[in-house]
């Protein structure tokens, strides 16, 4: 990443802006530091609070629209890093995702039909987000999975680690 306020200037290329953080639903932090990287907790694709679909991906939940929710997720996932490290540096959240230098690995859970296969099409809306946003720096190792249930029957739920500077 070069260039003050990249990530910023891309969100607003692609019309989207930085949620706030989901309050955690159990004992846990959306986020933590160790050394250069920030790993997150997993992060469901909540809009507002609240989950826009519920459900198998397959079934309930077309693939088309479950990747939809995979950049919502990995957009919650980038928040939850930029507060972290907005709280170390004193800057605002979106200046402080300058400071990722890779997505290192992507984790995605993806609540299936028996039936579906299709997990990577769906986490790669993720992927995709991640190297939209980041160039480079957002081309990630990548894992996708299918589970029969996520937490609030959310369709997908993904999880990053990012190292920074």
């Amino acid at each position: 990443m070069s260039g003050a306020a990249r990530v910023g200037t891309r969100l607003s290329e692609l019309g989207l802006t930085l949620p706030g953080v989901a309050a955690p639903l159990a004992a846990y932090v959306p986020a933590v530091r160790d050394g250069r990287h920030v790993w997150t907790s997993g992060q469901l694709p909540f809009v507002d609070g609240a989950l826009p679909a519920t459900g198998k991906v397959g079934g309930d939940v077309t693939p088309e629209d479950a990747a939809d929710l995979a950049r919502v997720a990995a957009l919650n996932a980038l928040a939850a890093v930029g507060a972290l490290l907005a709280q170390e540096d004193g800057t605002d959240p979106v200046t402080a995702l300058d400071r990722i230098r890779r997505v290192v690995k992507l984790v995605g859970f993806v609540a299936s039909d028996p039936a579906f296969s299709g997990q990577p099409a769906v986490v790669n809306g993720a992927s995709l987000l991640l190297h939209e946003l980041l160039g480079e720096a957002g081309v990630h190792a990548r894992s996708a999975v299918g589970v029969a249930v996520l937490p609030m029957d959310s369709p997908v739920e993904l999880e990053i680690v990012v190292a920074v500077d």
